[in-house]
């Protein structure tokens, strides 16, 4: 699998893409309803101790969310609590860890407390569905991972699309048109397909995302580099038989060397040590790929 070189982005002054090494983000929860257990951190000081260790193990960017956007969860909080919950998590990474920080949230209040906190990433699972989200975005002059998920479907965009590369495809085509709508220049512009977001699909959830992540290159076509984020996923739940994420780091740790192969800019992790080893392999090994393509 060879994948083509994308344009470069700009994601809080860390540049990816294009001829850039493959950059890691450590994802962090402070959202007790979060899948994961081993992600969540709701005292403050662990949650320092955890981003820390991120850093040290080679993550360049931190991730955090304060409510669970698994679409198997309830996860209903109310905007007040994400606000508060994710400003002060922000907060404290900004200012005890040191690394970039992307808040993860589709909601414009809880995105502007924690603008107002230090992040300068906005990660949303809706893609801009909100035009609230894509005016703060443009206004405060930030970058933005745009995901493609049912949520991001506006205006019914690629509803009831059988292929699930089509689908995601056009959602990322219709997410980056209001990004640039809306004034958020492509060089503060990462996609994402949406690994484990679609659930409800006539395709079934495993096969839709094996499909999608066996076809990376295709949606790298949008000319924007691409996150992934398979760690410890129910797709790959079911393709192992582990019920428990806790059991699922090696299927993470294959998922994102396929990712890597197909050509992910940035690849979101909760085990960033484990994951930092893969990603350097597999990025050896797609470029030597890439220069053997060359001189044949």
């Amino acid at each position: 699998m060879c994948a083509r070189q994308t344009p470069e982005a700009t994601l809080a002054g860390v540049r990816v893409g294009g001829d850039q090494p493959v950059v890691v983000m450590g994802a962090l929860n402070v959202s007790p309803e979060s899948f994961y257990g081993g992600s969540i951190h709701r005292d403050r000081d662990a949650l320092v101790r955890a981003g820390a260790a991120m850093a040290r193990a080679g993550a360049a960017i931190l991730d955090v969310g304060a409510r669970s956007t698994a679409p198997y969860l309830d996860t209903a909080v109310d905007d007040r609590a994400e606000a508060d919950r994710l400003a002060a998590a922000v907060h404290a990474l900004v200012t005890k860890v040191g690394l970039p920080v992307s808040a993860d949230t589709a909601r414009a209040d809880a995105a502007r407390a924690a603008l107002d906190a230090g992040a300068r990433i906005v990660n949303d699972v809706t893609a801009l569905a909100d035009p609230a989200l894509a005016r703060l975005v443009a206004s405060h002059h930030v970058s933005v991972i745009l995901m493609a998920s049912p949520a991001a479907r506006v205006g019914g965009v690629a509803a009831g699309v059988e292929r699930p590369v089509k689908a995601v495809d056009a959602i990322l085509g219709a997410a980056l048109e209001r990004a640039r709508v809306a004034g958020i220049p492509d060089a503060h512009v990462v996609l994402d397909p949406g690994i484990g977001f679609f659930r409800d699909e006539v395709v079934s959830w495993d096969a839709w995302d094996v499909e999608v992540l066996a076809s990376l290159p295709a949606l790298a076509r949008r000319g924007r580099p691409l996150c992934v984020g398979v760690s410890r996923k129910s797709f790959l739940g079911a393709i192992t038989g582990r019920t428990d994420p806790a059991e699922r780091l090696p299927a993470s740790i294959a998922a994102t060397t396929v990712a890597v192969l197909g050509g992910a800019a940035i690849v979101r992790a909760h085990d960033v040590a484990e994951t930092v080893d893969a990603v350097r392999v597999a990025e050896r090994v797609r470029a030597a790929s890439t220069h053997a393509g060359t001189r044949a």
